[in-house]
């Protein structure tokens, strides 16, 4: 990602962080972001050293730990890394992007991201980097907006949103890159990872209005098993190979 890339992101977040939890943590966001985080959970190992990239403010190192396991948190804004160590002290963190880990190789047993992969500019980059840091035999997962029929407009609600100057978590203009489950798996396999599924998940998304949430909450079992074209989010997960 080029440096003006990574300002403009790092001021955003900078300057949402004490309203970032108000989205993602309370009602629609909660139940929303709780779904998302149960397939990467699921994706991952059950002991083990977690590096979580885009952290936030550390919603997804807080439930990873509590059955005793152990995370690290790397994100590029520094006032959400102050709120991550409010919300869960026994996790480290640290800051940097995806694309330039600040860890060695072989040094976890777990990768993950939330929300944070159609932001970046150079995923190959990460997802090498994600393969260096991990030890053989440890997993990856990531969940994030797929390419969709129901997100081509999302974009420029961003780039409206931005215009208008709305303090909003996500009413910003990145760039933002959506990814189909051809794209993902291939950038996952060329970056050496085994075993690569994909899986499409959330048909109640965190933006409907109550009345809308509700229902589509209640059939988002059937969408995903039956009608997965019409989710939101795309997840991936796959495993660094024993050599």
């Amino acid at each position: 990602m080029s440096g003006s890339g990574q300002k403009k992101i790092q001021e955003h977040y900078d300057t949402i962080a004490d309203v970032y939890d108000h989205h993602y943590d309370e009602h629609r966001g909660r139940r929303y972001y709780t779904h998302l985080s149960t397939y990467i959970l699921d994706a991952l190992p059950q002991t083990g050293k977690l590096l979580d990239i885009g952290c936030g403010t550390g919603l997804f190192v807080e439930r990873y730990v509590r059955d005793g396991r152990t995370a690290v948190g790397l994100d590029i804004s520094r006032k959400m890394i102050e709120q991550a160590r409010r919300r869960c002290g026994v996790c480290d963190y640290t800051v940097g992007t995806g694309e330039r880990i600040p860890f060695c190789d072989k040094t976890f047993d777990a990768v993950s991201s939330l929300l944070v992969f159609s932001y970046v500019r150079d995923p190959e980059a990460m997802l090498q980097e994600a393969y260096r840091v991990l030890k053989p035999g440890g997993a990856i997962a990531i969940c994030t907006l797929g390419k969709k029929l129901l997100t081509r407009g999302i974009p420029a609600i961003y780039h409206i949103g931005e215009k208008m100057n709305v303090r909003h978590v996500v009413m910003k203009s990145f760039g933002e890159h959506y990814y189909d489950r051809e794209e993902m798996y291939q950038l996952f396999t060329e970056a050496g990872f085994s075993d690569v599924r994909v899986k499409w998940c959330s048909f109640a998304h965190i933006d409907m209005i109550d009345p809308l949430f509700h229902l589509a909450q209640k059939i988002e079992p059937f969408v995903e098993k039956r009608v997965p074209q019409l989710a939101y989010n795309i997840c991936v997960s796959g495993k660094k190979p024993r050599k």
